[in-house]
């Protein structure tokens, strides 16, 4: 059995990823914004900001890098968002429910897909802050690290994208589910220290996940010790990845039981 749902699950993955393939503009879309603020920051508003972490180009990039991969992120899940509704509304998913092929591989193809195209567009993403003065202290074994916490924040929202496409009406919804996700590092510490705003804002940013992930990263990237945001954020990555899994499922059998 186990080996029946691997094997589907890999047939319907190389299905979408050709996709992806055919058409590479989804990534390119996905990296191409958050480079885009990233530039911005960087070079428009960033002699502007006092972070505390040293003055300069590399530095502030260096700051700003983590919030800006947490975008890339929630940018490219509301593709995945897309192309399982757009599999539902060409009847596809139902002519799979037909085959004799395991029912879950069908959304862990597009989980899968999504997890492939997203740390793609992420290594993108680092690309261009290197090239922009990004230098990392940090050592093979935080870099591992800081892969684990993006594929965990990855898979968490895919899920929650699965969500959207198992529920959406029109198209357009079924992507705007990510706009707030894109707007929640604006208000934490990816940008500024939480320390600059005012304190209900600061209440809100210090408590909210992306801050704990994006101070995760930045002390791992830059060789720092790690305090207990670490534990926060795997707390909160998986947290969130449960929770939008379970709901998934129910979701999806709920549709096609």
């Amino acid at each position: 059995m186990t080996t029946h749902v691997v094997s589907d699950t890999a047939a319907l993955t190389g299905r979408s990823l050709r996709h992806i393939t055919r058409s590479p503009d989804t990534i390119i879309t996905t990296a191409v914004t958050p480079v885009a603020i990233m530039l911005l920051f960087v070079f428009v508003l960033g002699g502007a900001i006092d972070t505390g972490a040293g003055t300069g180009t590399a530095a502030y990039v260096s700051y700003l890098l983590p919030g800006i991969l947490l975008i890339t992120v929630a940018s490219g899940v509301a593709y995945t968002s897309v192309r399982l509704f757009n599999d539902l509304q060409g009847g596809i998913v139902e002519r799979f429910q037909s085959m004799p092929i395991s029912r879950s591989s069908v959304l862990w193809s597009h989980v899968l897909t999504s997890l492939v195209a997203n740390l793609t567009a992420l290594a993108i993403v680092v690309v261009f802050a290197v090239l922009m003065g990004f230098r990392s202290g940090a050592n093979i074994l935080e870099w591992l690290t800081v892969t684990a916490i993006l594929t965990l924040f990855t898979l968490a929202l895919t899920w929650l994208a699965v969500i959207a496409g198992l529920s959406a009406s029109t198209v357009d919804g079924a992507g705007a589910f990510a706009y707030p996700l894109i707007f929640l590092p604006f208000v934490s510490s990816a940008f500024v220290p939480t320390e600059s705003m005012p304190g209900p804002v600061r209440a809100f940013a210090d408590n909210q996940p992306v801050t704990s992930i994006v101070n995760a990263v930045r002390d791992l990237l830059t060789g720092q010790p790690v305090a207990g945001d670490l534990w926060v954020a795997l707390a909160w990555c998986a947290g969130i990845l449960v929770a939008s899994y379970t709901a998934a499922v129910m979701i999806y059998r709920r549709r096609f039981s």
